[in-house]
């Protein structure tokens, strides 16, 4: 009996050892910074601007202008890219699909070249800074008619939905979204006392209860990341569901070399916008 009880004391030590490595290393794990570094070329009509937190950070902003100056009034698209999104890649995307659209996509904080280290709630409260100062600099406010559209992709849905309960929004297109970081980290760590350790607070779904927005919703069929499960929430959440598209045998990272999901990004866009 004595092997046995020593059996359990090491298996439990081991336990509490992956648990604890699993609370140290969750930052990484859901903001893996690293692996969104220096990813393609701005064209020639983008430029960076950079905001100063009120703790000493520094958050890069890429900036996109219409290939044509528009001749109607068009909202500006603020996008918000995965969690190992680099916002080069996430304002090129943009600009691809949507030539005739200001393009706004931030560094997130944390990720070269903004400064500071990556949270939740860095993240909801950057994103906010970034609203304000298009407002103070180009009349993007709640009385413009320009108006702003967030676009966000899996993670980067959650700072949209954050910022939509936080500023007004023309808008809001998720893509692939997750209605709960503790639901679905709880889901693939079912071992994992999850809901316990996790610092990090995205509650997307919920978040989007009472707040009325415009919304398009896009996911992917066969998304193994993010499983329809979690995004499902959202129906239910949105008061004002514009559209909801799923992509035949899509994933959740081939989703965007799809050419479906060109048409149903568009389609998402104007129908937010009234189109």
């Amino acid at each position: 009996m004595m092997w046995l009880f020593k059996l359990a004391l090491v298996a439990i030590g081991l336990y509490a050892a992956v648990a604890g490595l699993a609370y140290f290393m969750q930052s990484w794990l859901i903001f893996p910074a690293g692996l969104a570094a220096g990813v393609g070329d701005l064209p020639a009509n983008a430029r960076n601007f950079e905001l100063e937190t009120g703790d000493g950070e520094r958050i890069v902003v890429v900036r996109i202008a219409p290939v044509e100056p528009p001749a109607v009034a068009r909202p500006v698209l603020l996008g918000f890219g995965g969690n190992a999104w680099n916002a080069n890649a996430m304002a090129n995307l943009l600009h691809r699909i949507f030539p005739e659209h200001e393009i706004i996509a931030q560094h997130y904080r944390g990720y070269g070249p903004s400064t500071g280290r990556p949270s939740a709630k860095a993240l909801f409260a950057d994103a906010r800074r970034v609203y304000d100062h298009l407002g103070a600099k180009n009349n993007v406010d709640n009385d413009s008619t320009k108006g702003i559209i967030a676009i966000g992709f899996s993670l980067g849905a959650s700072v949209a939905v954050d910022l939509a309960a936080a500023r007004k929004l023309q808008g809001l297109v998720l893509v692939t979204p997750f209605d709960s970081l503790k639901e679905m980290a709880a889901s693939n760590y079912p071992w994992l006392p999850v809901r316990l350790l996790l610092r990090h607070h995205m509650e997307a779904a919920a978040t989007l209860r009472g707040v009325n927005v415009p919304l398009a919703l896009i996911t992917a069929a066969n998304d193994t990341v993010v499983p329809m499960a979690r995004s499902a929430p959202f129906r239910q959440a949105a008061g004002d569901l514009r559209a909801d598209i799923v992509i035949e045998g899509a994933g959740h990272n081939d989703i965007y070399d799809r050419s479906d999901f060109v048409s149903a990004l568009r389609h998402g866009v104007d129908a937010v916008a009234g189109k």
